[in-house]
């Protein structure tokens, strides 16, 4: 099981930055993918970023490529997301996701949330 607590949500102008924090806890949570998906009122939870389990790789979302940068400082078990660039439309509740593939499928948990506004 892995806990997950977020922190660095705000309101910043279009094209300002923000930076959101993830820490995970548990016994196996070196097993876990760590990333971030946003939802915005009336769309569907969407991916933005992730990284495999040692930081070695990352991926992201098409929407979000060149302006959102994702780390993790493997020694705190703390995955970043540096927000740059931020338009009206980047606007969202952030989640932070823990995924470990297993032989029944993906095993996900969740952070709070981080609520994201972004003016004009």
């Amino acid at each position: 099981q892995v806990r997950l607590v977020e922190s660095g949500g705000g309101l910043v102008q279009a094209g300002g930055s923000l930076r959101l924090s993830c820490t995970a806890s548990g016994p196996t949570v070196d097993d876990y993918g760590l990333g971030w998906f946003r939802q915005s009122p009336g769309k569907e939870r969407a991916f933005v970023a992730r990284t495999s389990p040692n930081g070695g790789d990352s991926w992201y979302a098409d929407v979000v490529k060149g302006r959102f940068t994702i780390s993790l400082d493997n020694a705190k078990n703390t995955v970043y997301l540096q927000m740059s660039e931020l338009s009206p439309e980047d606007t969202a509740v952030y989640y932070c996701n823990a995924r470990r593939l297993t032989t029944s499928g993906a095993e996900n948990y969740w952070g709070q949330g981080a609520q994201v506004t972004v003016s004009s």
